[in-house]
């Protein structure tokens, strides 16, 4: 097998987890998105000290990034609280879909703050993924999930902020474990006066939805780490929206929900602009180039 392919096959399993991940999100309850939170990324924290100790590199990081490693870790906890919010309020499908917004945010923070050039292709292509997000928001007054769907936005805006951060993290020479356990450790560490506050007691059952949707979310994370490690981003990313027909497959078949028509052509003006972002990075639009 190919590295390319391997980089597919990972990147695919990766997708499997993190939409089997919101699966058990949505299966725990009703409880606060804060309290998921916290399981979530307690078994991420364990997953990544294990990976440290087995590589006999340790703990340690760079003093002088310690800045971007909490905003990293801030934006991302935004942006988890905001997905398992509207995991719980919307549409398993959509809800994912919302989250996958992130790449293009990724292009808009990149072009500000780490100063990478953004062609005009790339800039229509996230406008127009804007605009099939606001075919899933369907932002009217009248609308019962506006709410719900603006957060669900939030939650992809941070997460592209936070994968803007990473990437800079990356160039600075951090090694993704670390990275990893330091996002993971703030994460829990935010949650817990949330929980002394207002902690919701859950059931055995719901308990282990939340386990299992940390295994599931760290099973997500390795293979989109192994993944990067085969084939550059450009080549693989697209693959990475196969996340979104495994959570419509659990939304139609688990929750008995299924996406009205508008959401559904938003997926296909989202990923129908990734496909185009992804065939132009690597110089199969060539025309648009000129």
């Amino acid at each position: 097998m190919s590295d390319k392919n391997k980089a597919i096959l990972c990147i695919m399993i990766s997708a499997l987890g993190f939409a089997t991940m919101s699966m058990f999100v949505k299966l725990a309850g009703d409880l606060p998105a804060i309290e998921k939170s916290f399981f979530r990324n307690l078994v991420a924290f364990f997953c990544a000290l294990f990976l440290l100790n087995r590589s006999g590199y340790g703990f340690h990081f760079q003093k002088q990034n310690l800045p971007y490693l909490v905003i990293r870790s801030t934006l991302g906890t935004i942006g988890i609280f905001c997905n398992f919010y509207s995991v719980d309020h919307l549409v398993l499908s959509d809800a994912n879909m919302l989250n996958k917004l992130s790449p293009f945010f990724v292009i808009i923070f990149s072009y500000i703050f780490l100063k990478e050039k953004m062609s005009p292709f790339q800039a229509g292509a996230v406008i127009c993924a804007f605009l099939g997000s606001l075919l899933i928001i369907k932002p009217t007054f009248a609308s019962d999930s506006l709410f719900a769907s603006g957060i669900g936005l939030l939650g992809g805006i941070t997460a592209g902020a936070a994968y803007t951060t990473v990437r800079y993290l990356g160039t600075k020479g951090e090694k993704g474990p670390v990275i990893v356990l330091f996002f993971s450790g703030f994460s829990c560490l935010v949650c817990i006066p949330f929980m002394i506050v207002g902690y919701v007691p859950m059931s055995m059952g719901q308990l282990i939805c939340l386990l299992l949707a940390g295994v599931f979310a760290a099973f997500g994370q390795f293979g989109i780490t192994a993944a990067y490690r085969y084939a550059p981003a450009k080549e693989i990313s697209i693959f990475d929206y196969s996340q979104i027909i495994f959570s419509a497959l659990y939304s139609i078949f688990l929750f008995g929900d299924i996406p009205d028509g508008y959401s559904i052509l938003g997926y296909i003006i989202i990923i129908g602009m990734s496909l185009l972002n992804f065939l132009y990075n690597n110089g199969q639009l060539r025309f648009l180039r000129s």
